[in-house]
């Protein structure tokens, strides 16, 4: 048998363990429910695995104006949210369960009182649904991981997608890269 090889792969893989590219449990199955204790900030295409929780888990664990807008749906003023002029380089996460949703380099100014965005991190990690009501037909973005109420996104967006995912501050969590 040839146990170099092996010995190489074993290293490897501990090596990306340590330096946080991959982890040392197995692979999640697509379709699992994840525990609040495995929510960690993560930059990596939604794997399946949803989270799933009560609305009194959720008022527990949210504010109160962060349960109105990622469970109910609500929507914060314009221009008052806490991240509308961020600028630094990072990763927008989901305040609810930390799925990275958007880059900092796809952050644009839209002129509209919200965080905007031309393109989400992964497509996996965020879902649309068409919402129709009152004539205004648009399609809500939610946080694919765990259902989370986080925006909206319009065709009226810069190049190169011509999209404008117009969120909530409340419904992200900036992580600043260095």
């Amino acid at each position: 048998m040839r146990y170099p090889a092996l010995i190489t792969f074993i290293l490897a893989c501990l090596a990306m363990a340590v330096s946080g590219f991959v982890t040392t449990t197995s692979p999640p199955s697509p379709g699992t429910t994840m525990s609040i204790a495995e929510l960690t900030f993560s930059d990596v295409r939604f794997d399946g695995r949803k989270v799933v929780k009560s609305e009194e888990e959720w008022k527990r664990l949210l504010t109160s104006e962060a349960f109105h807008v990622l469970r109910e749906e609500g929507t914060e003023r314009p221009y008052t949210g806490s991240l509308l002029k961020t600028k630094g380089r990072g990763t927008y996460h989901c305040a609810a369960c930390n799925l990275a949703l958007f880059k900092s380099t796809t952050k644009y100014d839209s002129q509209t009182g919200w965080p905007s965005f031309y393109q989400p991190i992964h497509r996996a990690n965020v879902a649309e649904k068409k919402e129709t009501g009152a004539g205004d037909d648009r399609i809500e973005v939610e946080c694919a991981r765990c259902g989370s109420h986080i925006g909206h996104v319009f065709n009226d967006g810069p190049k190169p997608t011509g999209l404008r995912y117009c969120m909530n501050s409340v419904a992200l969590k900036f992580k600043a890269t260095k």
